[in-house]
This record gives C-alpha cells, structure tokens and sequence, in this order.
C-alpha cells in the first residue's frame, strides 16, 4: 500500500491506505471530518502505525494540554505497530514522541531528516510549517517548502499544498510579491487550500489592501462550514480589512455572526476573539459584554499552557474584565511552568510570554510607565512565541497605547515612524505620526 504521494505505507489493508489518504487530504483543507476519517483509518487496521501518528498529530494541533493524554494514547499505540513500520513511518513516531514531550525543537529537526530523505512526504512538511509558526521560525517557515518544491510535479496531490505554504512562509519573511504570485498560484490549482488563500490576505494585510482584502474574503456566511475552526481565522482576517477601513458595526457584526458565533473553545477562537476586541477597544468602540465568555474561558485555562500566544489572549479578556486576582494566578501558573518545565516552551515563556502578560495586565490597571517597560523591550523581538506578524501586531498597538498614555510623546513618535514607513499606506498610522511629531516639535 502506499500515500498518496507513492511513499509505502505499512498495512495491508487497502481500505485502511485509501482512509488514510484521504483524512491526509482532510488535514491539508481544515475538514471538519479530518479526525473521523483518521479513525476510519484505524478501524480498518488497528495495527496501523502511520493512521496512529496522525491521530496523534491532529490532537498536538489542537495547541491544548487538555488533549495532551489522547495524543499520548496515539503515539503508544504509534509506537505498538511501528516494529514493521518503514523507516519513514518509524521517523513520524519519533517527531511525534518528542513533539509530545514539549521538545518541539526536536520535532522540527526529524520533520527536516524526514524531508531530506522523502521529500514528497505532504504530512512531514505541514507539522513542520504548523510548529515553525508556533515557535516564530519565519526563515524555517518559508525554507521547508523552498527545499522541497522541485522534488513535486504539478500533478502531484498536495502540489497546491506545498505552494501554499511557501507562499506564507515568504509573506512572513517579507517578501510580499513572491507571496502573492505563489499563493494565487495555489488557490487556482486547489481552491479548497484555506491556508493558500490565507497566505494571499496576509499580504494584503502588510501592504493595507484593505478593498482587495475585503473582496478577496468576501464569500456567504456557510460558505466554510464544512471546514473545522481555522475558518474563523479567515472571518478575522475580513473583519481586521473592515476595522482598518473605519467600518466598526461591520467589525462587530462580523465578530458576532463568524469571529464568535458558536462559543468555541479552539485556541485559535479565543485568539481571534480577544484580539479583535482589543484592537476595537484601544480605538475608542465599546465592546460591551463581549468579554465576559472569553474572560470566563481564560480563568477555567489557567494552566494550560499548550500555546503561549494563547495565554497572552487569556490575559487580554481577565485583565479587560478587571479580573486582576485572577490574572495574578495567570501570572504564577506561568511562572511555575517556566520554573519547573522541561518544554522547549517553558523558556520563551520567561523570557517573553511572562513580560508580554504582565505588560497587558498593567496596561489595563491603569499603570501605563510600567506597561511600556514591560513590553518596550520586546518590541521587534516577539517572534519566538509564534504567530503571524499580523496576529502579533496587536502587541505594538498596546504598546503605542501605552506610551501615549503615559505621555511619553517621544517614544511614541519614534514607534508611529517605524509604522508610517513601513506601511505607508495606513492611514491612521500616518496620520498619527504627523500629529504627534507636530505636538512634540509644536510645527503648525
């Protein structure tokens, strides 16, 4: 039996190959059915390793300690059927094993042997772009694809796949044509890759294209509902082209009907959710009761510290909820992580998620001096807790808040420069640049 890409798969069961292809596919295009085909998969073949280990994967991409013992489950069973497993497969089970245990810089390097030696492999690449992202490795985000794409014909299946992730990983590193030529390039040759037409928004979003963006994800209500909660991640994407347009009741009409309609619970909501509340927050529009759902979540996940951009959102909603003992207990449950912790994470945790959270938290107590000393430092140096630049942005924008507030006009200008240039066509940001430097150096 072998992929879909022809790499050999160890079963024999040629339904268990054809489910498993499948759900692979399902993995790529954010299906809803993702996991039940996975164990489809299984269930024709209980002694299939590779079934196992994506089982396992699909759980570690939930970035969440509370599905941390059903990944386990998977990789134990992973590791029961990979004795007669091919080298390739024996290799996914030991990312998987070190992924699982927090060393995800370790995972990241058996993905690279993995691509080395099997470049078609489409599953080696994604959990390898999935955890580059999380751990701020733009250059590694761009470089997996770029090493591979001349092994992959354009009749491959995933070929579109592979193009979609090169496209982000140059839109991360900047280069914005490029990004742009691959990631239109990809949607015309799978339209179902949301992460290709994600890759296209972004651009838009670095060079405010907020009309192009508007009508590039523009599309009916159900349009993804058969796609699992990334697609949300999209309508955020919308609504941030709409809120750079001054469109606020459309931002919040948004937030309502595709950010926050369900209640879910997914990291990537909660990020959404708090982040699009806190930009509308620090430009003057009421959020209303929208806060109290998120900030219950934050305080029944303190602890869980699966993705430290995560924590940085359950922040937001305790401490914009003025839920200040709680926000403390956020604080020392990271301390404690950070303290007695063997993950990769824990270190990025002391020396940037901790800062980050207590610099929000005195934001909002009202202690705007302390906030800039406590998020200054990190200005420009945020990447390793993960994210797209367009999500960690919300960072600067607390710390230009804080400055202002804090009256500390000439780091504020220099902070509104630095935006003005580099995207020159945000209209706020240039406004505002002209208006402080001509407060600071009273020009008419």
């Amino acid at each position: 039996m072998n992929d879909a890409q022809g790499y050999p798969l160890t079963t024999s069961s040629p339904q268990a190959a054809l489910l498993y292809n499948i759900a692979q596919q399902n993995l790529l295009e954010y299906r809803l059915v993702t996991m039940q085909s996975i164990k489809d998969a299984i269930e024709a073949d209980p002694h299939f390793a590779m079934a196992h280990c994506l089982r396992g994967y699909q759980f570690m991409m939930y970035g969440s300690f509370s599905v941390l013992n059903n990944a386990k489950s998977a990789l134990r069973a992973a590791e029961a059927g990979a004795a007669g497993a091919t080298e390739r497969e024996r290799m996914h089970v030991e990312a998987l094993r070190a992924w699982t245990e927090g060393r995800t810089g370790r995972a990241i390097t058996t993905w690279e042997q993995l691509l080395g030696a099997y470049p078609l492999d489409i599953v080696a690449l994604r959990m390898h772009h999935f955890n580059c992202f999380w751990t701020g490795r733009q250059h590694s985000l761009r470089g997996g694809a770029a090493a591979v794409l001349d092994r992959w014909s354009q009749d491959m299946p995933g070929y579109g796949n592979v193009l979609g992730m090169l496209a982000f990983g140059y839109e991360e590193c900047g280069q914005y044509r490029e990004a742009e030529k691959f990631g239109r390039l990809a949607v015309q040759h799978n339209p179902h890759d949301l992460w290709a037409l994600h890759a296209v928004a972004h651009v838009m979003e670095m060079e405010d294209r907020q009309r192009e963006g508007i009508d590039w994800l523009t599309r009916p209500e159900d349009h993804w509902s058969d796609r699992n909660p990334f697609k949300g991640h999209l309508w955020w994407h919308l609504a941030l082209f709409h809120l750079e347009s001054g469109h606020y009741d459309q931002v919040l009409d948004l937030y309502d009907r595709c950010v926050r309609n369900d209640g879910s619970t997914f990291y990537l909501d909660i990020q959404n959710a708090a982040s699009l509340l806190a930009r509308l927050e620090l430009l003057g529009v009421e959020a209303g009761d929208r806060w109290t759902q998120l900030a219950d979540f934050a305080e029944k996940s303190i602890g869980d510290h699966g993705l430290i951009f995560t924590d940085l959102h359950y922040m937001m909603a305790l401490a914009k909820e003025r839920r200040f003992d709680a926000a403390e207990r956020l604080l020392a449950s990271m301390e404690e992580f950070a303290a007695e912790d063997a993950a990769d994470s824990a270190a990025v945790v002391r020396s940037i998620g901790l800062p980050l959270c207590r610099g929000i938290l005195r934001f909002e107590q009202g202690d705007y001096a302390g906030a800039v000393d406590a998020l200054a430092p990190l200005h420009n140096n945020d990447a390793p807790i993960g994210a797209s630049h367009a999500q960690r942005d919300i960072i600067d924008q607390y710390l230009i808040e804080a400055t202002r507030r804090a009256s500390n006009l000439p780091r504020t200008r220099m902070l509104l420069a630095e935006r003005a240039a580099l995207r020159p066509r945000n209209k706020a940001a240039v406004e505002r640049h002209i208006d402080v430097t001509r407060r600071i150096y009273k020009t008419a």
